[in-house]
Order: C-alpha cells, then structure tokens, then sequence
C-alpha cells in the first residue's frame, strides 16, 4: 500500500499538470470544427434537397442520389413546405455575387488539384476548405486566389486555357462584386457555382 501510494506521489511529482489550458483549447477546438462542418453540412444538405424538391424531382429520385430513405426524405422536404417556396435558382455560370464566385473558385482550385496533383500549390487549402477545417472568410479566398494564381503561373503549359479563362473572370468579380441579394444560401450557392464550374471546365477539355 505504501509502495502504491510512494509510486502515485513520484508520479504527481514528475507530472504536476496532466494537460495545459492551450493543449485543452487545440483539442476542443479541433472538435468544434469537426462538429461545425458535420452541422453545416446537414444543413446544406437538408437546403439542396428543398432545391431538388423545388424543380420538380421525386422524392424517390432525391432519395436515391441523396443515399437516404424515402420517408428522410419526405420529412425534410415536409418541413420546409411549412414556409413560403423558395424562388428558382438560376443555373447560368455568369452569376457575380461572393458566394457564387467564390464556389467557381473552388471548383476551378479543385479542377487544378486533381490535374497537376501533388504539384499543385492550392490542394491543401482546397481539402481544408472541402473537409470543413476551413471556412470561405475573406481572407481564406484571399489565399486560395494567389496559390490559384500561383498554379496557373506554374503549371501553365499543363493546364488548358479554360482554366486561366476561368480564374480572369472570377478574379474581376471577386474585385468589384455584383450588389445582388441572392435567395439561397450561400452555402448553396457556392456548392452549384462549385459543380457547375468543374463540369463547365471538364466539357471546354474534352472539346
């Protein structure tokens, strides 16, 4: 007993403090982020399918793209039914709003990503923004226009002219945005100016 009781003091002794306030801060900080982007995307998720529903589609074809069951689905979509429908979302690429131009910015990094691979200046920003660790703040668009910019610089001879295309327009309206409300979110907004701009840019390749 005194030998355990010898072996616990040495120990306290050696380890006056298990964990620091700034170690606790990392952690719990680390898991809020985990637990934001998990909140978020429920919550896009929960809109896109509202924006499914609102151009007609079933909610067996929501439920099949989604990987959902039909009555989750019912239930998203019964719950937004409760307000006003939302107005139609415009689908052309030449939209100058932030959040639309900042989702062209995404899929334009991500395009470049996955063409020059390992090489490519912007992939860790594109995966933080992808995951969640990381949000679309001014400054964080900031970064991923000069490493974008960066790329295109680099990798010129690899990447089509479509991209560097791309990157012009969304640059010059990054610059002077359009004074637009938008009715989506932007979090909806970014995600279909996001794959519009990566299939937009896969069709000019292909052509």
């Amino acid at each position: 007993m005194a030998g355990a009781e010898h072996e616990n003091s040495h120990r306290n002794h050696q380890h006056p403090e298990t964990l620091t306030e700034e170690q606790a801060e990392r952690m719990l900080t680390a898991m809020n982020e985990v637990i934001r982007a998990g909140e978020e995307m429920r919550k896009l998720r929960a809109e896109m399918i509202q924006l499914f529903a609102g151009l007609g589609w079933t909610q067996d074809r929501i439920a099949r793209i989604a990987d959902m069951s039909q009555p989750a689905v019912s239930k998203q979509v019964a719950k937004y039914r409760l307000g006003d429908p939302p107005p139609p979302v415009e689908l052309s690429l030449d939209q100058y709003d932030i959040p639309w131009l900042e989702g062209r910015l995404w899929g334009l990094a991500e395009e470049i990503s996955e063409t020059c691979g390992e090489t490519a200046r912007c992939t860790r920003e594109v995966d933080a923004l992808a995951r969640g660790r990381k949000r679309f703040t001014p400054q964080n668009v900031d970064a991923l226009r000069r490493l974008v910019e960066e790329d295109l610089r680099v990798h010129r001879e690899r990447l089509p002219a479509a991209f560097r295309a791309a990157y012009d327009t969304i640059s010059r309206g990054l610059d002077i945005p359009a004074k637009v409300t938008p009715t989506a979110s932007p979090s909806v907004r970014r995600t279909l100016a996001h794959r519009i701009q990566r299939d937009r840019l896969r069709d000019s390749s292909r052509a």
